[in-house]
């Protein structure tokens, strides 16, 4: 009995199991924490009905479905290729009529030929007819209209091929053309078929051993060598504003990899691009990541299924949103204007709403619909409550109705407490409204610096005019301050100068004031005239540690959103460690090679050299507080400076120190840093060598307790 009761509690378990993975996995949708985790959030979308030909009323099913749209009444048109006809349904997915066969403007019976793309204007529908090298159009009907052939340009090199797989529509009748062999870019044509221009082509970028090696060959070789080329498009939708959205799948995946990982905002190798209506790329990417579908973390993912994705369609939804498609892994990322991603959702498999191969995605209204290539059959979805408040909320605040917005983002907030997206809009909400200090505290949960930067420059304005007096009367003083200090240090080291006499620890210091400005002088009297010592030098580097563990501790938001902060302990190793890596290399080194500084010489010299690294950090440390992002370049040149300045002082220092020419100086500094690994690396072997003996002695220990 027991043991039929634990066999049927196991079978209980595991059919739990499989509905839980069943009913969660497929439709959960996700967006990416600050450290690019998967956060699981609330439903956006669930599916609603699957329609194949059956439902549709077709006499014979669906073979190869290769493209999908609908028009503004919301009938559906599906491109079948293998059966070369275009089906049209109602906006209740009932069988309308098909267009196979047509009378050409010749009068002269025709049919397709391989269709792969269609697109519904206003008042036309527009068929990629792409192994007949044409376009062919029908009014709403389905009653032929015209034929719109090859264009003629040369620009067009002599074995171009024009096969059209997808093409998009503008308001003024325009055609943008995807041709699956035409490198150049998107054609751009007149309904009539005159030939405007290439827009938007990718970018191509030749390596350095391409580059040589294209130098030495002829000209005979280089027009037979592979010619740089750029890659083409796969799949174009337009706005009703007149953008354009491009997909490709031919970038290189190291390229595209790279573009996510560092967060590459130029959309040079970026799977999905928006064009304006001249071809120049104007996708906002202010996401934590570009959108690219998945980001791939190998390091965190389980997914089996690694590498960038492959994105073969885009659809534009609701409110400025807009969806692309990864075949890879059947899966749907949808985002708003600004690129930051709303949700993600789809799996492979059989059950409902699950997609074998996901072939062309579009909305209809409130409802998405997914063709799938292997089934033969569409999906619909439809909005949940989440992504109703999600739409109203990017509603309201394209409409300017930033109170409601707020209302809006807060409820989603509710729901989803790490959605970033639903941060920033309260931020962008209350930053119109003038609300910049609750704005920026916002912007701080969504660690969007971005919009925290603009938010940031517009209440230091408002800070910086009201007390504008002070601030000014505030530098002089400072400026007046230093000007004194600088002046009094100069005096009191002349006075040194000329004395005999033990130093005292004041004048030790005050020396350094006179090194870092005069090295060459500076460290031939530091070392022969005893104008240092070690606890003058012991004290610098106090100043450094403390200048570091300030600079962990006190930087900006803008340098550091995560807040993230290292102990003084980590402080202490980061400027102790190299220091003394450094000393001990070089004293060692120059023991071998005539050197006349000892190992207290080339202490003292070290520690004098890092006498402006501290100024440098802490004044850079400040104003990371009061700057913004477009503004840290001049944090980042002080710190560069001041690493510049310790470098060249280190290298004189040595230099003088050992009394070295400068050849031999090179040499020797490139030998020290030499050194320094290989002091690292038996330290590394020394450490690992111990720990096994320290683990060997302890396994012999516990095997005689347990015997004994």
């Amino acid at each position: 009995m027991k043991k039929f009761i634990k066999i049927l509690s196991m079978v209980f378990a595991l059919i739990m199991l499989a509905a839980t993975a069943v009913s969660a996995a497929p439709y959960q949708t996700y967006t990416y924490s600050i450290d690019g985790f998967a956060l699981y959030s609330p439903d956006a979308y669930v599916p609603e009905m699957n329609i194949d030909s059956n439902y549709m009323g077709l006499e014979s099913p669906l073979q190869k479905p290769t493209d999908m749209v609908t028009d503004k009444a919301g009938n559906v048109y599906i491109i079948d290729s293998a059966r070369a006809e275009l089906i049209v349904l109602d906006r209740y997915y009932k069988f309308k009529f098909s267009i196979k066969n047509f009378v050409n403007d010749q009068g002269v019976p025709d049919e397709f030929t391989n269709p792969q793309g269609v697109f519904v204007s206003r008042d036309r529908i527009f068929v990629c007819d792409t192994d007949a090298s044409r376009i062919v159009t029908f009014d709403l009907d389905g009653d032929f209209d015209s034929i719109i052939p090859q264009p003629e340009s040369n620009l067009f090199t002599e074995s171009a091929a024009y096969k059209p797989i997808a093409l998009a529509v503008d308001q003024y009748d325009r055609l943008y053309v995807v041709s699956s062999t035409t490198y150049q870019g998107i054609i751009v044509m007149t309904d009539e078929g005159q030939f405007t221009s290439f827009i938007g082509a990718q970018k191509v970028v030749a390596n350095m051993w391409q580059i040589l090696w294209r130098s030495f060959q002829t000209e005979e070789q280089r027009r037979r060598s592979e010619a740089f080329i750029s890659t083409e498009f796969n799949n174009i939708t337009i706005t009703d504003d007149g953008f354009i959205y491009v997909t490709t799948q031919s970038i290189d995946e190291a390229k595209q990899q790279a573009a996510i990982r560092g967060k590459d905002i130029s959309g040079d190798y970026a799977p999905v691009k928006m064009l304006n209506a001249s071809g120049v790329e104007i996708m906002r990417r202010n996401g934590f990541y570009p959108p690219s579908g998945e980001v791939d973390i190998s390091q965190l993912s389980t997914d089996v299924i690694k590498g960038p994705s492959v994105i073969i369609d885009v659809a534009v939804g609701p409110e400025k949103t807009w969806s692309i498609v990864d075949q890879k892994r059947s899966k749907i990322f949808t985002y708003d204007f600004d690129g930051n991603l709303l949700f993600a959702f789809g799996d492979t498999g059989t059950m409902l709403g699950n997609i074998s191969i996901i072939q062309a995605i579009c909305y209809q209204g409130n409802t998405m619909m997914i063709l799938d290539a292997l089934n033969n059959s569409i999906t619909t979805y439809k909005r949940t409550e989440y992504a109703d408040a999600l739409i109203q909320a990017l509603a309201y605040q394209n409409n300017q109705k930033y109170d409601q917005a707020i209302d809006s983002w807060v409820e989603i907030l509710k729901r989803n407490s790490n959605f970033d997206t639903a941060y920033i809009g309260i931020g962008q909400s209350l930053f119109r409204q003038g609300k910049y200090a609750e704005a920026i505290e916002y912007y701080k949960s969504a660690y969007d610096t971005v919009n925290y930067s603009n938010a940031y420059k517009e209440l230091r304005k408002e800070w910086i005019s009201k007390y504008l007096f002070i601030l000014i009367a505030a530098i002089v003083v400072v400026i007046v301050l230093w000007s004194k200090f600088m002046g009094y240090a100069k005096k009191v080291n002349y006075k040194t100068s000329i004395s005999v006499g033990k130093r005292t620890y004041k004048q030790e210091l005050l020396y350094a004031f006179h090194l870092i400005f005069h090295p060459f002088d500076g460290f031939w009297d530091l070392k022969h005239e005893k104008r240092g010592s070690v606890r003058a030098g012991a004290t610098i580097i106090g100043i450094t540690i403390i200048a570091f563990y300030y600079q962990a501790i006190g930087q900006g938001y803008i340098m550091n959103p995560k807040g993230q902060y290292s102990s003084i302990f980590m402080q202490f190793a980061a400027v102790l460690v190299p220091f003394f890596l450094f000393a001990i290399a070089n004293w060692c080194l120059t023991t071998l090679f005539d050197g006349e500084g000892s190992f207290k010489d080339i202490f003292i010299a070290l520690s004098y050299s890092l006498a402006p690294l501290p100024a440098m950090v802490i004044i850079s440390t400040i104003l990371s507080n009061v700057v913004t992002s477009s503004e840290l370049t001049i944090v980042n040149l002080l710190i560069t400076v001041g690493y510049l300045w310790v470098g060249l002082l280190v290298f004189f220092g040595m230099m003088v120190t050992h009394d070295y020419s400068m050849s031999k100086n090179v040499l020797t500094t490139l030998g020290t840093i030499v050194g320094m690994a290989f002091i690292m690396f038996i330290a590394i072997l020394f450490t690992t060598l111990l720990g096994k003996v320290v683990s060997f002695v302890t396994n012999i220990i516990d095997e005689l307790s347990y015997r004994m």
